[in-house]
């Protein structure tokens, strides 16, 4: 079945004849068409005029303008016609009657009238004649930024390039004339002085974030020095209660000791025993009783925490100093742990001018890296991790305490 219209197949628009294909290869530079079922309408929206060509061009525009209403004006149903120029004897249209009269003449379309200054400008901005018509029209005309936005909206809608028709006898009125340059500055001043204020309230609603951000960090850091805080207190009267008790067993165990001594010696003088009325009564041998909070010995992440803790004490003038040193550890620590089988990452030279301004010359730095598994080597020249001693939970906690070290402003405070 021959086809009743002709379909470009690089934008999908429908063409009612070969002359509309070849005006539109023109404009376009598109060379794909072929022969459709799809008959080619008239339908024109009532609220802007814009014609469709299909029941899917006209869904398209309802769907991105909100128009709703259209108007069939297709006044002839278009004939099959094929890839080959039709003859000029096709082109007639017979009565229906067999009359040889004209009968009701389908309603003519025109360009509509744009302002020529504008559609100068657009053409030499680069645009097409019929995007730039297309984009006057649909935006009324009103100004140079207001086509350009068109354009930019409507860049991928099929009948872009294709030049809007219009019919003769609608009573659409001149086009409005272009802004004169006074109303564009003032225009422009307008949408400078908008932006303008719309950039300062961005930047105060970002600075209100960033305060409250402030304030929520500055809590979440006073709540967490406070809980440092408690804690180590609690450690603190633990040990006392602690070292109490283990201070008054031993003196009761000395008391204890020391009566002993007194009746075995006034047994060997054959001094007769203390009179057990006068005699104080002897206090029982306490039971040594494990304490409910042994002290228990410092685990090795502890140890590294004092260390850390000592180090920016000890350099405590030099705030710098000591983040460099801990970060240098923490690479230190990361290279053993993405690279274990690396012994270049294991291996260190003391006498390394970098090692020692920022790690060997500090006091504790040596310190810590032996507890992470280092050991000296070669007479002291080296600091070596043997590949079989590495422990990936102490270089795991050793990067967890460099990462508090660094990141908590109150770490080595207290």
């Amino acid at each position: 079945m021959a086809g009743v219209s002709l379909k470009c197949g690089d934008c999908g628009a429908l063409l009612k004849s070969v002359e509309e294909a070849q005006e539109h290869a023109e404009l376009t530079s598109h060379s794909n068409f072929a022969e459709s079922t799809e008959a080619v309408l008239n339908i024109v929206c009532t609220t802007c005029s814009k014609p469709c060509r299909s029941k899917t061009e006209s869904d398209l525009h309802t769907k991105r303008t909100g128009h709703t209403e259209f108007v069939d004006k297709t006044m002839e149903t278009v004939k099959p016609i094929s890839l080959e120029a039709p003859k000029a004897a096709a082109m007639e249209i017979d009565n229906t009657d067999g009359s040889s009269g004209s009968g009701d003449a389908a309603e003519e379309m025109v360009v509509p009238g744009v302002d020529k200054n504008i559609l100068e400008e657009l053409e030499a901005m680069g645009f097409p004649k019929a995007r730039a018509t297309r984009a006057l029209h649909y935006s009324g005309n009103a100004s140079l930024e207001a086509a350009v936005n068109w354009v930019v909206e409507h860049e991928n809608d099929p009948d872009v390039d294709e030049m809007p028709k219009v019919p003769a006898n609608s009573n659409s009125g001149p086009p409005k004339p272009a802004l004169t340059p006074e109303e564009v500055k003032i225009k422009a001043q307008e949408l400078r002085e908008r932006a303008r204020k719309k950039k300062e309230e961005e930047e105060k609603r970002m600075e209100r974030e960033r305060e409250k951000e402030r304030i929520r960090i500055g809590k979440e850091l006073l709540e967490a020095k406070r809980i440092e805080e408690d804690n180590e207190r609690k450690r603190i009267i633990l040990l006392r209660k602690a070292e109490k008790e283990e201070e008054r067993r031993a003196r009761e165990k000395i008391r204890q000791k020391v009566e002993e001594d007194k009746a075995e010696r006034r047994r060997k003088l054959g001094l007769p025993a203390e009179d057990p009325a006068a005699a104080k009564p002897s206090v029982p041998v306490v039971e040594e009783k494990k304490s409910s909070l042994p002290i228990r010995p410092a685990t090795k992440t502890e140890k590294m925490r004092e260390c850390l803790r000592s180090l920016k004490q000890a350099h405590k003038e030099d705030d710098a100093k000591v983040k460099r040193a801990f970060q240098t550890l923490l690479t230190y620590m990361g290279n053993v742990a993405k690279n274990p089988d690396e012994e270049k990452f294991r291996k260190i030279r003391l006498t390394n001018q970098t090692f020692q301004e920022r790690v060997g010359s500090l006091r504790g730095g040596i310190e810590f890296m032996e507890l992470c598994g280092f050991e000296k080597m070669e007479g002291g020249e080296f600091l070596f991790l043997p590949r079989d001693k590495i422990d990936p939970a102490v270089i795991n906690s050793a990067g967890t305490e460099l990462n508090s070290a660094i990141n908590n402003p109150f770490f080595g405070v207290l």
